[in-house]
């Protein structure tokens, strides 16, 4: 079994269509890695097993029939839980979500079911993603498989860890601010964020609705092209969802980065960053070097602004957003209120965690009549510029590299202690979801304590194809993207 978990989404699909295993076989390997809970890392908030033998059974029909088959075809996979799933519960991690069954399916899923895949439950997370390590869910938090006393990184910890720990082949998360990067360093997985529009945030339950974006965790740069092959596009139900070119990303990975031009930005790799993370992630250029591409240094002084820019709008949105959560139409009810606004005030009280409501405080304040201007107005011209600084990079690179995050993985506990330090942990990554472009962090080493380095590719919008070739040409020399915990090797993990 260990042998099967080990293989990529794309070589197990391949597998699957050469007729060397079933999908039920795949299946049923993976749900036997969650339902032992050896790994002890909190990743699913529910599993779904039944439900994913029959969508293996389907898929294991389309295979021997030879229609509608693709790489992703009953390769399973595991879903974050803020992405709407027909009749299976969706909680955000959230105990005002009670235990809300949606009535429809999200884009992405009709996608994933039209591939032919083969879902095993929902992931945890922060709670409706507000937070960098997944310990603000209401389900206890998600543990990294690398070590048991760190976090895994947030919001899609779940998906992260679930990915390294070799309990699903790939999985489904959103990217507020970094929410699919951040944890894919922390738990040495790869992860791609895409470009704001390129794929429907239908049935993606809001967090700030001008940031988020679905994209992939998985194990590889080629497993993220054939996810996103499936899931990007245009959808009338979604009026930011782009009508662009899509598709093709897996058959267009190329290794030869022969005339790319890759920017490093000095001002990310100057005072906070962990010497080793500095290292790792440099060392990354090389091989890119290696490959064909120039490497440049050059100077991005936005960098500055973008952590205060994204807290003030992100929060701002939020507090609209989460206003319809209020104990009346679904979800959890306080009880013993005396009117309407006591019902709203005690289920909202009592529903949301610490971090939600921080977010919601400091959203309502800065949306609010007398600093509506001196804040989020402010903050909306700021993005402006955060926007128009990464084009004009883009005019002279095809990439930019930077860390992910300024560490490794934190012990469980550090972040929460000092909340303003967690927001400054996001200073990589928000800029591309102010900026809407695409985004992916891949593995590239280890610290001396052996946690899992994040490498960040940034690239253009719609210029996904560049980011996964870059990242894939990395990976044709580098076997990071290789290695598992002992968790999922069968050992014992610190």
């Amino acid at each position: 079994m260990q042998e099967l978990l080990s293989y990529s989404a794309v070589e197990l699909g391949r597998l699957l269509r050469r007729g060397e295993l079933s999908v039920r076989e795949a299946t049923e390997a993976a749900l036997q890695v969650i339902d032992g809970g050896q790994s002890g890392n909190n990743a699913f908030i529910t599993v779904t097993a039944e439900q994913a033998l029959a969508q293996a059974e389907r898929a294991q029909q389309r295979l021997l029939a030879g229609e509608g088959v693709g790489p992703l075809t009953g390769v399973p996979a595991a879903i974050k839980d803020n992405i709407c799933t027909l009749g299976v519960k969706t909680t955000c991690a959230s105990k005002i979500m009670g235990d809300f069954l949606p009535p429809y399916q999200a884009t992405v899923m009709e996608k994933l079911e039209q591939a032919g895949a083969v879902s095993l439950g929902k992931l945890n997370m922060d709670e409706f993603a507000m937070g960098s390590t997944t310990e603000t869910s209401f389900y206890g938090p998600t543990r990294n498989p690398w070590d048991l006393n760190r976090v895994p990184g947030g919001s899609s910890g779940g998906a992260a860890a679930a990915v390294a720990n070799r309990e699903c082949w790939y999985a489904l998360g959103s990217d507020t601010g970094g929410s699919i990067r951040q944890p894919a360093s922390y738990c040495g997985v790869t992860g791609m964020k895409p470009t704001y529009g390129a794929v429907s945030r239908y049935g993606l339950i809001a967090y700030a609705s001008s940031l988020d974006q679905i994209g992939s965790l998985a194990r590889t740069a080629e497993d993220c092209a054939a996810i996103l092959d499936v899931i990007m596009g245009k959808d009338r139900r979604d009026g930011t969802s782009l009508d662009a070119p899509c598709g093709g990303l897996l058959a267009g990975l190329n290794p030869d980065l022969t005339g790319k031009t890759v920017g490093i930005p000095v001002d990310c790799f100057e005072d906070g960053l962990d010497p080793d993370v500095r290292a790792r992630v440099l060392s990354v250029a090389d091989v890119l070097k290696g490959r064909g591409a120039k490497v440049e240094e050059f100077r991005l002084p936005v960098m500055q602004y973008v952590v205060p820019t994204y807290y003030i709008i992100a929060a701002a949105e939020a507090s609209s957003n989460l206003s319809r959560f209020d104990g009346v139409k679904y979800g959890w009810r306080a009880q013993g209120y005396e009117d309407l606004t006591d019902l709203y005030c005690k289920t909202r009280t009592e529903g949301f965690g610490s971090e939600v409501k921080r977010r919601i405080l400091l959203g309502t304040f800065v949306l609010s009549s007398g600093y509506y201007d001196a804040f989020y107005r402010k903050a909306l011209q700021v993005k402006h510029v955060i926007k128009s600084a990464f084009d004009d990079a883009f005019t002279k690179y095809d990439l930019i590299l930077m860390p992910v995050a300024p560490t490794t993985a934190p012990k469980l506990g550090e972040s929460l202690s000092d909340p303003l330090k967690m927001y400054l942990s996001d200073i990589y990554t928000v800029s591309v979801n102010l900026a809407g472009l695409p985004g992916l962090s891949m593995p590239c080493g280890f610290d001396r304590r052996g946690m899992p380095v994040g490498a960040q590719l940034i690239g253009p919008a719609l210029g996904e194809q560049a980011i996964l070739n870059a990242a894939y040409a990395y990976q044709q020399d580098t076997d990071y993207h290789k290695q598992a915990p002992a968790a999922a090797e069968g050992g014992e993990t610190a």
